[in-house]
């Protein structure tokens, strides 16, 4: 059975503790200096007679506290430690948000075909990424840059036609909240797949689009 994990590991994971309950500032730290992952905060979430809001201030905000706070947001992604600790020291609860189409692209499911594709992976021996399970219930595989070239090639290769599947790869121009960013009420993101030591090395597209494309058909 598959257990969704909170806990991000480093060179040794036995003396990292887990992330549950580590501010947004350590965590954020940790993901620039551990992963060299670029990192920039969002949005936060604010108490509004007893309600939380999305610091934007729409009432009807989509992802609350979980999205970027600035248009120029991409001028902010740093994979600096040292600037991360600076930026959260500033807001303390934004949201942690990383960049696709640098480091990593992300391909975008919906959970129940995510937790259907995992299975697969999980029988056919394949090394997956990180993984993310977010509150509304999407799953976000991190692979190496590139893949929106691909995958469209790739899922009609493989018989279906990109438009008819509910798949989506984050490139270039493109984020995703990493946990422990919450959306609003809804809950926090967490780990599917968490960041470990044998997955620094991510997966190229071509290696898991044929069981990801599997899961969305059998889920439409």
């Amino acid at each position: 059975m598959l257990i969704v994990e909170e806990t991000i590991a480093g060179p040794d994971a036995a003396q990292i503790p887990k992330q549950r309950g580590e501010s947004l500032l350590e965590t954020a730290v940790r993901y620039a200096e551990e992963r060299h992952w670029d990192v920039f905060p969002g949005t936060w979430l604010e108490a509004v007679d007893g309600v939380q809001r999305c610091s934007c201030g729409d009432a009807a905000c989509a992802l609350p506290g979980a999205h970027p706070s600035r248009p120029d947001w991409m001028t902010q992604a740093t994979g600096s430690a040292t600037v991360a600790r600076r930026m959260w020291t500033e807001q303390p609860t934004a949201s942690i948000l990383l960049p696709t189409g640098l480091t990593f692209d992300a391909i975008d499911v919906p959970e129940t075909a995510g937790f259907l594709a995992l299975a697969r992976m999980e029988r056919m021996e394949l090394t997956l990424g990180p993984v993310t399970l977010t509150p509304d219930r999407r799953m976000r595989f991190f692979v190496l840059p590139g893949a929106s070239v691909k995958v469209p090639d790739l899922v009609r290769r493989l018989g279906w036609s990109p438009a008819s599947l509910d798949l989506v790869v984050l490139a270039e121009g493109a984020y995703v909240a990493a946990p422990p960013t919450r959306y609003g009420s809804r809950g926090a993101v967490q780990w599917a797949c968490r960041p470990t030591p044998a997955n620094r090395w991510l997966p190229d597209a071509e290696e898991l689009i044929s069981p990801l494309a599997y899961a969305c058909g059998r889920d439409r």
